[in-house]
């Protein structure tokens, strides 16, 4: 890595505001990686330390892009590379309403994007191999995920629907017209 990256300088490159800058357009050069994680809670760390600031780390995850299975902070001018333990979001609250479509769910990250759950943005659950735990996932932009915390993926169950099957029943639960499944029961 460059000696050159200084993250206080990613305001001045995308300038101010909350909305995500159009990173699908930039190509600039790769600088190499730095040492910044964001760890499988969701805590962001630069050179071995927790970002206590949440202006830092919100700016930094709008600046947040993925190319085939690597992480990168992404501005004009350069592009460093970052480490992800799981998800590089974090998903916290959920809100139900009905849209056009239909019953739909309007999802927020601890990061402030507010992302409904439709065919762009699908819920998938995958099994933890070792615990045997559901691990509940919405895709949140640019290819990147968030996890769905435990106790969020709780109150999806309490409204999921079941679907009876030949050999055992789906959980699922709708939203803008999509229908996602949450698992089977035993």
């Amino acid at each position: 890595m460059s000696g050159s990256f200084n993250p206080s300088n990613i305001e001045r490159e995308v300038g101010g505001g909350t909305g995500i800058p159009p990173l699908e357009k930039w190509d600039p050069d790769f600088c190499g990686d730095i040492d910044m994680r964001i760890a499988r809670d969701g805590q962001w760390y630069y050179e071995g330390s927790p970002i206590g600031r949440e202006a830092m780390v919100r700016m930094f995850s709008r600046v947040l892009w993925m190319e085939g299975d690597k992480y990168f902070l992404k501005t004009p001018v350069e592009k460093v590379g970052i480490q992800v333990e799981d998800a590089p979001f974090q998903v916290v609250q959920v809100e139900h309403g009905v849209g056009e479509k239909g019953p739909e769910m309007v999802f927020t990250t601890s990061t402030g994007d507010r992302v409904r759950a439709d065919a762009e943005h699908p819920i998938r659950v995958e099994t933890d191999p070792k615990t045997k735990e559901p691990r509940p996932y919405l895709m949140i932009r640019f290819g990147m995920e968030g996890r769905i915390g435990r106790n969020l993926f709780y109150q999806l169950v309490e409204f999921a629907r079941m679907i009876e099957h030949k050999h055992n029943t789906e959980l699922v639960v709708d939203s803008a017209g999509e229908t996602f499944s949450l698992g089977t029961l035993l």
